[in-house]
């Protein structure tokens, strides 16, 4: 019998990898493989995309400096790297997340990447969610926080971020749910599983993305995308 899905509200569940603690070839494997998935289903052209949007009047000789928050172990900003390189821009990026064995594994990724760096640090402490940046990225984390948090959160990242937000996060969707649970077959990883199950009952309908767009005083463009993935660009300038 098929399991029913209530997709109304936000799941409050706990993930796997909430604990911070977390580490060992369990956490390596899990997020290399959340990697795979997310570029496997095309989740990183959203934010190349929404990347690219922000610095499209953006002198190619200038700096830009991003902030990545909730890293995990850098996929993201090394094929940022790699964009920045093919496009012209000149990319100083940090990544930021609260487990140091996800620091730790990004920064063996990344030694031929010397324009990414990396802290270990709670995101939702003052001193770091206000860190002031030209492009803020948010990618697959939103999810993670309670409402109220979720709207402070993405406040601060829109009002400390010079040329604005790229969020990138899931669709929270009965079908996106059985699309995850056929991959059960090939995915030999039960915290991928679980989490990625979990996720998507923590993610977001489109009306929750638009009641935090609604506080911003800056150009918010949601969109949906394949596969079951929200972009949500704030554009300040």
């Amino acid at each position: 019998m098929m399991k029913k899905i209530d997709t109304t509200h936000r799941s409050r569940e706990i993930e796997i990898m909430d604990d911070l603690e977390m580490g060992g070839d369990l956490l390596r494997r899990t997020l290399d493989q959340l990697a795979m998935i997310n570029k496997w289903l095309g989740g990183n052209s959203l934010t190349k995309d929404g990347l690219l949007k922000l610095l499209e009047n953006h002198p190619k000789e200038k700096e830009v400096y991003i902030i990545d928050f909730g890293c995990g172990h850098g996929d993201m900003l090394r094929e940022l790297a790699k964009l920045g390189k093919k496009h012209g821009y000149k990319l100083k990026m940090l990544g930021i997340d609260a487990n140091q064995t996800a620091i730790n594994y990004g920064e063996e990724l990344s030694t031929d990447y010397p324009e990414i760096s990396y802290q270990c640090a709670n995101v939702l402490e003052d001193s770091i969610r206000c860190l002031p940046c030209d492009i803020a990225l948010c990618t697959l984390f939103l999810h993670h926080f309670e409402d109220q948090v979720a709207e402070d959160f993405i406040i601060s990242l829109a009002t400390n971020a010079r040329l604005g937000v790229v969020v990138n996060d899931l669709h929270r969707h009965k079908m996106a749910y059985r699309l995850f649970s056929s991959l059960r077959g090939i995915i030999n990883n039960h915290m991928v599983t679980e989490d990625g199950l979990t996720s998507i009952l923590k993610s977001f309908k489109r009306k929750d993305l638009d009641q935090i767009a609604q506080k911003l005083s800056y150009k918010s463009t949601i969109s949906w995308r394949w596969a079951f993935r929200w972009q949500w660009l704030i554009q300040k300038k």
